[in-house]
């Protein structure tokens, strides 16, 4: 393992500090408390190295004012201890909440390219995991620090008190320190290795649990099993490597401070012998033998918790801040409500830089009309509404809104102004209502039961014991398929965008659900800008237009009855429909 990068290091307390200034009063109480309780922890030994001797010479009068004494200084240091713990708890729990929801935001701002090429368990891992790690850094340096200042002066007052003690402990500390760098260095060699086999196994666990009732009806079961239990195998050895190391290093050092205890009586009795050290002295001295093992391990947690910060926290902003992790680029103009019309210039666009999607597009569709897509899978069809939603970026061309460039225009501007309804849109494991005020917060139950109605989704969820306050279960399981589509399309226009792209929205619904659908969009005619990308063009027939696309391009365009005259391929492609 390398050594701690101090410039790394300070850079990311640095950033670190931005979350935790918000919290930063409960921050200095903990830091406060923390200053007693180490005063109260370098008194204590000294008060009962006292009451020994008094014990041992029968000075009881003595022996109970200080045993009161004693009492006193517990007492306190039970309430100090709370209310350190408290403050540590309340800071903890306010940072974390801070770096999460910063790295939430940003995960939110990726490329969506990034979240094709990554896996799900890096991002989850290091939200859960990692987040903890840069909360915790503040209050765990505190306290490190300020135990290792307390055990500093006690050592200072050793070497006051007797040169000889002194130079013993400070050998039986670099021969014991020599052992815990040696298991530090072990341990983060396998603890970084480890991060990097649990964050891909986040990723298939998350995979197990969703996709459980597909590996369930194709029967899948053992091979999944047997994969999972490859890299869970691989990430328990890894585990076990870093416990075998805490243990054995355990050991080692914890015989060998027993051997330095059992020499420093010897040691002791030598220097009472040759009148080189006081009894009472020696009694203090020996009490004290636990705060220089202590000093040594408040240093091994400093760095130990340096390094395990390091190693969190340039995961974490590797997400919010790398190159690597790449964000989306939006521009300064807003618009709060667009017409609906845009147009697509000789627009370029490859997802791999090799082979071409979008092959020079030219298109224009206007505010309040519906335009269906047709075309053979593969054709690019979907890449136009993923690249009019800004999720990706063409290599060339423009993409305009209402006359205005895609790229000058902010977030809100593009994606409030427009909603998209896929072939299986994702439904949280919510309630109905949930569900749709997700997109609106202040929606009213008056608003929320118009769009159903128009989705002709109402009168199914009437027939539900908790009617809108139904859960509907991850992915809205207990729905069927007809009915999440019903459900998105409800969050479309309670969302009121003027744009709504339907991507394939029918293709694996049954007829009766079909035509409820298009009775859905039916009802949206005229007033939206519509969208419509078709796999069957029986769906599609009374749309304002088609655009016929092959390869990239637009090769035909109009009416169904235009295009079945004059378009060959598309002719083609509704004759084949018809044979099925």
């Amino acid at each position: 393992m390398k050594k701690i990068n101090k410039k790394e290091t300070i850079s990311n307390i640095k950033y670190s500090w931005k979350y935790a200034k918000k919290n930063k009063i409960n921050l200095f109480c903990y830091i406060f408390f923390t200053i007693i309780l180490c005063i109260i922890g370098a008194i204590s030994p000294m008060l009962s190295a006292k009451e020994l001797l008094k014990l041992s010479n029968s000075l009881w009068t003595d022996l109970k004012n200080v045993a009161l004494f004693i009492l006193i200084i517990e007492l306190t240091r039970n309430i100090v201890r709370y209310f350190s713990m408290k403050n540590a708890q309340l800071f903890f729990r306010k940072t974390l909440l801070e770096v999460q929801m910063d790295l939430a935001s940003k995960t939110l701002s990726l490329e969506t390219k990034i979240l094709d090429q990554k896996s799900s368990g890096i991002f989850i891992d290091r939200l859960n995991k990692d987040t903890n790690d840069i909360a915790n850094i503040f209050t765990q340096l505190n306290y490190s620090i300020t135990d290792m200042i307390t055990n500093i002066g006690i050592m200072i007052a050793i070497l006051f008190t007797n040169v000889y003690i002194f130079i013993y402990y400070s050998i039986s500390f670099l021969i014991v320190f020599f052992f815990r760098r040696i298991q530090m260095k072990t341990y983060f060699k396998h603890d970084e290795k480890f991060r990097k086999i649990r964050e891909k196994n986040t990723g298939l666990v998350t995979e197990f649990i969703r996709g459980m009732r597909d590996i369930k009806a194709l029967n899948a079961g053992n091979n999944f099993l047997d994969s999972m239990k490859e890299r869970l195998l691989e990430s328990n050895q890894e585990q076990y490597k870093m416990a075998e190391t805490e243990r054995k290093f355990t050991f080692i050092t914890g015989s060998i401070q027993d051997i330095l205890d059992f020499l420093l009586i010897v040691f002791g009795i030598f220097l009472i012998h040759k009148k080189l050290l006081t009894t009472s002295n020696f009694v203090v001295l020996f009490m004290y033998r636990y705060n220089v093992f202590n000093l040594l391990t408040y240093f091994s947690q400093f760095i130990e918790r340096l390094k395990n910060f390091n190693l969190s926290a340039s995961r974490v902003y590797e997400v919010i801040n790398s190159d690597e992790f790449s964000k989306e680029v939006f521009g300064n103009k807003h618009i709060d409500k667009i017409n609906g019309d845009f147009e697509f210039k000789n627009v370029i666009f490859s997802y791999d830089d090799n082979h071409k999607i979008l092959d020079n597009i030219n298109f224009k569709i206007h505010a309040n009309e519906t335009v269906a897509f047709v075309g053979k899978s593969g054709a690019g069809k979907t890449t136009i509404f993923s690249l009019l939603n800004k999720q990706y970026t063409p290599q060339s061309g423009i993409i305009s809104i209402d006359g205005i460039d895609i790229n000058e225009l902010d977030k809100d501007s593009i994606r409030d102004n427009m909603t998209i309804i896929t072939q299986n849109p994702y439904i949280f494991n919510f309630s109905i209502k949930e569900n749709l005020t997700m997109v609106k917060k202040d929606a009213t139950d008056e608003e929320i039961i118009e769009a159903c109605k128009l989705a002709q989704l109402h009168d199914f969820i009437m027939t539900l014991d908790d009617e809108y306050d139904t859960k509907v279960g991850e992915g809205g399981v207990s729905l069927s398929g007809g009915q999440r589509q019903r459900l998105a399309i409800a969050r479309a226009l309670i969302k009121k965008t003027e744009i709504i792209l339907f991507d394939e929205a029918t293709s694996a619904l049954d007829n009766e659900t079909q035509k409820s659908i298009q009775k859905a969009i039916s009802n949206m005619k005229g007033e939206y800008t519509i969208l419509i990308i078709a796999h069957r063009l029986s769906t599609v027939i009374n749309s304002d237009r088609i655009l016929v696309i092959d390869k990239g391009k637009v090769i035909a365009e109009g009416t169904h009855k235009k295009l079945f005259e004059t378009c060959p391929f598309y002719k083609k492609l509704y004759e084949e429909e018809l044979d099925i």
